[in-house]
């Protein structure tokens, strides 16, 4: 995760804006968290260490294959064929890292970060909870999160009416109209900083019917809180910073495919693979007889 680069102004009038109700979140972390490296348990079995061993081995040597760089899908693991004991291992090597994602659809994705950056572990389940997919992928982030964040949006502003209380709301529908109009994929964001601007409660209506919550809502947590969430735009997100009082401190709307705050750096991805490697040395010397 990257420290925002956007100046913060956190007074005067209008610069907070209004909760609704409404909006449902997952709880927001509270403390930043930092590379550990996973215990190998003490007191385990050798057959499910090993078949864990194996399964992380297997997964490395797909990332030593793969260029971030050059714009391919990361490797996946699928993890649906592995022993409950192999899984429970698997899953105190991987820990949690900062950042939790959600995604609603016909399937329920909850997806967290491991310890290993740009290392992620998918649950998919179906509308009764039952887990349909399972598996581990190596990314800058999931390739499901922004499928489904474009799938359900639209390619235009959703119309919506402007009461007389508005103030800064039309113009800047009108910017983000205009930046869709020239947008190209993979290019640069185009970020709005809404804490900047003097909102009446009007304004935040207006932009909430503009742009709907959509189906994907990331909670990422290092130099400090932040809540970044789909829109029902194509390509626009809402991202959210917050102190540790949990208060906001900077509003933005980002033109982009995937916000930059929310995804693994390529050399935080390098890291990983060598962080990986030890572990799977560590593993290896506790399934030796």
């Amino acid at each position: 995760m990257k420290a925002f680069p956007i100046p913060v102004r956190v007074t005067g009038p209008g610069s907070q804006p209004v909760e609704d109700d409404e909006l449902q979140y997952l709880a927001m972390p509270r403390e930043m968290t930092t590379f550990r490296m996973p215990i190998v348990p003490e007191q385990v079995d050798a057959l499910p260490l090993t078949e864990a061993r194996d399964a992380l081995a297997s997964l490395l040597q797909d990332m030593q294959r793969w260029n971030p760089a050059d714009g391919a899908h990361g490797p996946r693991l699928d993890l649906a064929g592995m022993s409950p004991a192999a899984l429970v291992i698997t899953n105190q090597m991987l820990g949690e890292g900062e950042v939790s994602i959600r995604v609603d659809g016909e399937y329920t994705f909850r997806i967290q970060e491991s310890v290993f950056t740009g290392l992620w572990r998918v649950c998919a389940h179906d509308r009764d909870g039952v887990l349909a997919s399972d598996w581990i992928e190596a990314a800058a982030m999931p390739r499901i999160v922004g499928e489904m964040a474009r799938q359900a949006a639209r390619a235009r502003i959703s119309d919506v009416a402007t009461p007389p209380g508005t103030m800064n709301s039309p113009a800047l529908i009108a910017e983000i109209a205009a930046q869709l109009r020239v947008r190209r994929p993979n290019g640069a964001a185009h970020v709005i900083n809404l804490t900047l601007f003097p909102m009446t409660p009007d304004d935040h209506v207006v932009l909430e019917g503009a742009l709907p919550v959509g189906p994907v809502a990331i909670m990422s947590r290092g130099f400090g809180n932040c809540r970044v969430t789909s829109t029902g735009t194509r390509d626009v997100w809402r991202v959210q910073y917050f102190n540790n009082m949990n208060t906001l401190i900077l509003n933005t709307i980002e033109i982009v495919d995937i916000p930059e705050v929310a995804l693994a750096a390529a050399e935080d991805l390098e890291d990983t693979r060598v962080r990986l490697s030890d572990l799977i040395d560590w593993m290896s010397e506790s399934c030796a007889p």
